[in-house]
């Protein structure tokens, strides 16, 4: 999967490459939370095995695939999207050899790409995105959105005529992880801690079942359930991403570095996904939380 971002100006679609990849510390796949044990007649597999069987479906490198442990099935849950064939799956399978049985795939339509194109647009050079949740430092204020967004990009503007200037990226790290900062430059844009007219009091990690709501510049605001954690998700051209949250909430182009809230709670940042809002999909976020530790920021 390429970045696919849409230029405003030609209304042509201009192709972003991956500058260069950002190795910080998120959980991998080998950080699964699950009781030691060996695989047995009744299907249950240890953490060593869960492991294999995770870096097995990183090994096969499919493009379209997303992966993490579900505690409901004690199984790696691997996503695949329509452009994953047969034989593709099978690759997979192969490659997990005697940790096959520790695998679960599940189809999902539409094709996993980085949703560029939570809040309010912002606007790059040439693509546009969305705005995160408003962050500060003492009196320092800056915004959070999607790494994808802010790699390779300098100033960001409120409009697509790009004469309100907001800010300058001041952090990007993509792939690996898919989080940026942006500081405000413009001092008489006004900074709110809502999403919306959510007020936005403290960040959290996100839980199984948790329900949670999207905000973005494309579909507006959408509401789902989390699905996974510590989700591994495969865009293509080398962008891997880990330590994701699973969601079925729908995105579509253009939302990516919208906020992901759970009532006053900010939990993620959109990353990307498959589908759409009128079908549906799944989607995956940056945890926040991880983001305002980076930066040693707050939301307010």
């Amino acid at each position: 999967m390429r970045i696919k971002r849409t230029n405003p100006r030609s209304g042509s679609t201009a192709r972003h490459t991956r500058i260069t990849a950002v190795s910080a510390g998120l959980v991998a796949v080998a950080a699964f939370a699950v009781p030691a044990a060996s695989a047995d007649q009744a299907g249950t597999y240890g953490a060593d095995q869960l492991r294999a069987a995770g870096e097995a479906v990183l090994d096969a490198d499919i493009a379209g695939t997303a992966w993490n442990v579900d505690p409901a099935t004690g199984r790696v849950l691997v996503t695949v999207d329509s452009t994953v064939s047969q034989t593709e799956i099978n690759r997979i399978k192969e490659s997990a050899g005697t940790n096959v049985g520790a695998l679960r795939i599940e189809h999902t339509p539409g094709k996993f790409s980085k949703l560029i194109s939570g809040g309010d647009a912002v606007h790059a050079s040439s693509w546009r995105c969305s705005l995160g949740f408003n962050v500060r430092s003492g009196s320092t204020y800056y915004f959070l959105t999607a790494g994808h967004c802010t790699e390779g990009a300098g100033t960001w503007w409120s409009d697509s005529a790009r004469t309100t200037a907001l800010g300058t990226t001041t952090g990007s790290s993509f792939p690996t992880d898919d989080y940026g900062i942006v500081r405000y430059t413009n001092t008489s844009v006004p900074k709110s801690g809502t999403v919306g007219s959510q007020d936005i009091t403290s960040a959290a990690d996100a839980t199984i079942g948790m329900s949670v709501t999207r905000r973005g510049s494309t579909t507006g605001t959408h509401r789902g359930t989390v699905t996974g954690l510590n989700a591994t998700v495969n865009y293509g051209g080398g962008d891997i991403v880990r330590g994701m949250i699973r969601t079925n909430v729908c995105a579509e182009p253009g939302d990516s570095g919208g906020p992901l809230h759970s009532g006053t709670r900010a939990i993620g940042l959109t990353s990307g996904g498959s589908g759409d809002c009128a079908s549906g999909g799944t989607t995956f976020f940056q945890p926040v939380t991880e983001a305002l530790s980076a930066y040693g920021v707050s939301v307010f």
